[in-house]
């Protein structure tokens, strides 16, 4: 038996320039290639007479070629084009920079061709074609043929050709690690059949068979993967709280009531931390519906107890905000609250770190700077991270790893359906706030094409600033650096200046700057200095600017919902009626479907879901989960009953044998610990 760890460039049939090719695919090992699975199937067994053909459809046809004639339209193009026939009527083929074809055909030859149809009169055309000679066993058409995720100069037939040499090896076997026991139980095929299957099916219903197994595997892997790294807090003791009476003065000097959802999420919390076993919830709000108060509150009865409080946020400028925020409500308490962020210096962070060390500090708000080595708590009682989903799911556990067994609690604004959450989160207990502060008006949406974005700027953007207001611009979203974002960012703020707002305070604000520039930048937007605040996704997050009114996105169609929808969250902060322009310039189907959403809905949960449909849950957070492994097969929606059966499987194993000791998952721990990589570091592999 092969070593399915072998480096893929000693496989037999490949070598180092198509290793080079396949590692650019995150091919590296013989594993990496069996496991890379098609994106998509397409059924090439509709074979069709000419005369069938219907327009825009993808067929395979059987038919006898007529002519074959290559030209050249323009310098450096070739189209070669064959006439073809069956007995119901003619067709052309055509071929793009594929001279070659000519010298394979030649009138007469019967041919079998799989492509897109194009009818125009009584013209029929296929392009993008697949074509062969008529054989018993046709290679690329009359079969169901997987199509790879491609990119790095490798083709399907290549991909194809390589996975079928590897798989007709007969030295090739895929050891099964999932127990004999749930293969019986849910009647699933063998790795190595399922293999097999997905690269070259040999039937529909094999592929369907392989399918249904990989789906269940990846679900039941990723499932209990996270119960195992979160069995830690929940199989042992963790701090018993009281509800210390004090907690009562603080929301009473709040300035205003908490909302009824807020009530029930601090509720839930505090009976968490009554109990003796460690809090692992989920905290999932709206923008503006008033998460922030209630981790303020667990925070506050975490210290009434006696303990100290951390608080995580993805950026300085959030973790400043919640400094702001926590300090206003708190120190009036006697509550200690201190800020540790990169940007401080070596002088300042030696004195927080000694006075927390020292129990001086009852609650430390912070960035990343939270989890490095040199920060000792004197008795963590509480970990808190916001926004939560900028976090990996080792920064989270090492945060909660510098007290004795503390309560977890994790924020996010980003509504994620319910589903969603039960696979990123395992079996935290969530808690749901789905009602926004009285007072708060929906924010009006208005999606339009590029076409009229000189309107937008000269009379909306105006309109506001002369009433008092400010205005956020976000600039469209760059993939390939947060340099060349920035570089986009300056250089349409040099466009709006020169050609829109020569006369008005235009502000600046990206990834690229330093710490202290954004702060500075957000203190003077803040402070009314500046009308009109250009900037990149940075905003994107917790910043509260009351007197912003309107947000105008550009190139709207490049942001995923929930993202367009934390970014229109930045306005109606206030009392003030507030606005969203989203500037588009696709004109897709599906542009208009997810510009639609926008304006339809200021409902995160609803836009989520259709965010999780659209684009599919390994992007959905921008951001994929540091540490996660990948659904590469498996989704949601699709395979809603195989994900339920999967997480009632995996509690049912956890519940058994919590560390997958027994002998029979301890092939399952270790394909667990592989596909997790290095998140999972409580998981020992004896």
């Amino acid at each position: 038996m092969i070593d399915l760890e072998k480096d893929i460039q000693y496989v037999k049939g490949i070598g180092p320039k198509k290793a080079y090719k396949l590692n650019k695919l995150g091919i590296f090992t013989l594993k990496d290639l069996l496991f890379y699975f098609p994106r998509q199937f397409e059924d090439r067994n509709n074979l069709k007479k000419i005369a069938q053909l219907q327009n825009d459809e993808k067929a395979t046809i059987k038919a006898i070629i007529v002519s074959v004639n290559t030209t050249s339209p323009k310098k450096g193009m070739t189209l070669t084009k064959i006439d073809i026939k069956d007995e119901t009527g003619y067709a052309k083929l055509a071929f793009f920079n594929q001279p070659h074809i000519k010298n394979l055909y030649k009138c007469g030859d019967t041919i079998l061709v799989f492509g897109k149809v194009k009818k125009e009169f009584k013209t029929i055309e296929l392009s993008s074609c697949e074509i062969e000679h008529l054989t018993n066993d046709p290679k690329n058409t009359c079969k169901v043929m997987p199509i790879y995720p491609l990119t790095y100069g490798v083709t399907n037939k290549e991909i194809i050709s390589i996975i079928k040499s590897v798989l007709n090896n007969e030295e090739i076997r895929i050891k099964e690690y999932l127990p004999q026991r749930i293969i019986e139980k849910y009647k699933l095929c063998s790795i190595d059949y399922a293999i097999r299957n997905i690269h070259n099916p040999t039937t529909k219903d094999a592929l369907k068979i392989a399918l249904y197994r990989i789906v269940f595997e990846e679900f039941l892997i990723l499932q209990l993967g996270l119960f195992m790294f979160k069995n830690g807090t929940t199989e042992v003791d963790g701090i018993k709280f009281n509800r210390n009476e004090k907690l009562d003065n603080i929301l009473d000097a709040l300035p205003f009531k908490l909302t009824n959802a807020q009530n029930r999420a601090l509720n839930e919390i505090i009976e968490d931390m009554e109990s003796n076993k460690v809090m692992n919830r989920l905290v999932q709000g709206d923008v503006g519906s008033g998460k922030t108060v209630v981790a303020l509150l667990a925070l506050a009865n975490c210290v009434l107890n006696g303990y100290q409080g951390a608080l995580m946020a993805p950026t300085e400028i959030l973790a400043e905000q919640h400094y702001i925020s926590l300090s206003e409500t708190l120190k009036p308490f006697g509550i200690e609250i201190e800020l540790l962020v990169g940007s401080l210096t070596k002088k300042q962070k030696e004195k927080v770190l000694e006075r927390v060390k020292n129990k001086e500090i009852d609650i430390l708000i912070g960035t990343h700077a939270l989890i490095e080595d040199k920060v000792e708590f004197n008795n963590l009682g509480i970990v808190i991270t916001d926004e939560q989903h900028r976090f990996g799911v080792r920064q989270r556990s090492k945060l909660s790893e510098k007290g004795i067994n503390p309560d977890i609690l994790v924020m996010t604004a980003t509504p994620i359906p319910r589903t969603l959450a039960l696979i990123l989160y395992g079996d935290l207990d969530i808690s749901i706030i789905d009602e926004l502060p009285p007072g708060r008006q929906p924010i009006e949406t208005l999606a339009i094409d590029k076409g009229k974005r000189d309107k937008a700027y000269n009379s909306l953007v105006r309109r506001e600033v002369e009433k008092g207001r400010q205005v956020y611009i976000v600039c469209p979203l760059v993939e390939e650096s947060e340099a060349i974002e920035a570089k986009a960012a300056t250089e349409l703020v040099e466009e709006l200046k020169l050609e829109y707002f020569s006369d008005l305070r235009v502000g600046l604000l990206h990834g690229k700057m330093k710490a202290s520039e954004k702060d500075e930048i957000m203190k003077s937007f803040k402070n009314k200095e500046i009308d009109i605040l250009v900037s990149t996704t940075v905003i994107e997050v917790g910043v509260n600017v009351p007197n912003a009114t309107l947000m105008i996105i550009e190139n709207a169609e490049r942001f995923g919902l929930a993202q367009l929808h934390q970014l229109r969250g930045r306005v109606g902060r206030g009392s003030h009626k507030s606005y969203c322009i989203l500037i588009y310039a696709s004109k897709s189907e599906v542009c208009r479907q997810r510009m639609s959403i926008m304006e339809e809905t200021n409902d995160g949960f609803k836009i989520s879901e259709k965010d999780l449909e659209i684009r599919g849950p390994g992007e959905f957070f921008g951001t994929r989960q540091h540490g996660l492994p990948e659904l590469k097969v498996a989704n949601i929606f699709k395979h809603m009953k195989i994900l339920k059966l999967a997480q009632q499987e995996a509690r049912y194993i956890i519940g058994l044998d919590y560390k997958l000791q027994n002998n029979e998952n301890k092939m399952l721990k270790r394909e667990i610990l592989t596909k997790f990589e290095h998140s999972v570091k409580e998981i020992s592999l004896n």
